[in-house]
């Protein structure tokens, strides 16, 4: 049974009717089936699609990237990796369904894979916890990678999760040193890591695992510090203003690609990557192929370096870069020259203030 969102209820109207066209039983018993209406509707719902989502504002992204029927990292893992190999535990507490985790091949290169994973119906979601990794789960993460980092095997991860579990037990287990362990793990790889977001990046339960030297998104996902719906609690203590939180929070890919936060945008099939989820895994695998193929020739200090980098440069105009007259290699800042200029305008603001009011005066006394 298909799920539909609020905004796509002509949709499904449509796709009903398609549906009992479809059927050779009628009301008077078998009928023939009108393939020419069939035809012409399948036409008016791809119309339809490509109206609505052509024209999603951000709140109805975060509702795209949280539907019920969207690919689940499981989903991927199968579809993209060959002779995957699942591993379980932290080696201190226990394992946690949350996150799913192993190497396996794409093509004939191995690979670490890192997937958080939702759940597919009900029991299975309780049984991952809705994708919300405990402090567990997160140690697990930082012991395979360390394990891949020492056989230099590249790190891919999949995230969607709305953020890292906020319970009791999690807390009295260290969750934020682990989450902050994790990023620290992550930034200090020598093998190139790859995140992909295919749903919900969320909080520093995505942040943990995509301090990537890339990160790409899937074209209706969406990634940010916080949910709208907790924005607008905190802001306008009304979480019915969820749509005004999404569109200043800037969390689509489009967006986050023109900040320079991420590194790529996989467009999505018309109307979602849930209503093709062959075609939209086929991409990520070329993407990740294409990716890992970029670092091929990188030593082990550049893959580093080009992590740091790409972190530090995330707010700046041109960022950080190494300086060639530095022998150990540290950072300095380079800075444009319009960006200088009011620099040094706003420091000496009241110097020149002076200068222009004596100008003004002396200009009035040889005029008078």
């Amino acid at each position: 049974m298909k799920n539909y969102l609020d905004f796509e209820k002509e949709i499904k109207a449509l796709e009903q009717e398609v549906d009992g066209l479809k059927s050779p039983f009628g009301s008077e018993g078998i009928s023939e089936v009108d393939t020419d209406k069939i035809k012409n509707t399948q036409q008016e719902i791809n119309q339809k699609l490509q109206e609505i989502y052509s024209n999603l504002n951000n709140w109805q992204r975060t509702q795209v990237a949280r539907h019920e029927d969207r690919p689940k990292a499981n989903f991927y893992i199968k579809k993209i990796f060959s002779q995957f190999t699942l591993l379980s535990g932290d080696r201190y507490f226990g394992d946690d369904k949350s996150v799913i985790a192993g190497f396996g091949l794409i093509g004939n290169k191995s690979v670490l894979i890192i997937g958080q994973e939702k759940g597919e119906d009900l029991n299975s979601r309780i049984e991952r916890n809705f994708g919300m990794m405990r402090p567990e789960g997160y140690r697990k993460c930082i012991r395979l990678m360390k394990l891949a980092d020492r056989f230099q095997i590249p790190v891919i991860s999949f995230i969607d999760t709305p953020g890292a579990y906020p319970g009791i037990g999690a807390e009295h287990r260290g969750q934020a040193s682990a989450i902050a362990n994790s990023i620290e793990c992550c930034m200090s790889l020598s093998v190139p890591n790859i995140s992909i977001i295919i749903g919900e990046g969320g909080s520093g339960g995505a942040i943990a695992l995509a301090s990537s030297n890339k990160v790409i998104m899937l074209e209706n996902s969406i990634y940010s510090v916080i949910s709208p719906e907790g924005c607008a609690s905190i802001l306008w203590r009304d979480p019915s203003k969820s749509l005004q939180a999404a569109e200043a929070m800037k969390l689509t890919a489009k967006d986050l690609l023109k900040l320079k936060i991420i590194d790529e945008v996989i467009p999505e099939p018309l109307g979602g990557a849930h209503r093709d989820p062959e075609s939209i895994a086929e991409d990520i695998k070329y993407s990740i192929i294409k990716n890992l193929k970029s670092f091929e020739s990188f030593s082990k200090e550049e893959i580093y370096d080009h992590r740091k980098l790409k972190f530090l440069q995330i707010g700046r105009d041109q960022g950080f870069s190494k300086s060639s007259n530095l022998v150990d290699g540290s950072l300095s800042y380079k800075q444009r020259g319009i960006v200088k200029l009011k620099s040094h305008f706003h420091k000496n603001k009241y110097l020149y203030l002076g200068l222009g009011l004596v100008a003004i005066v002396g200009l009035i006394t040889a005029l008078f």
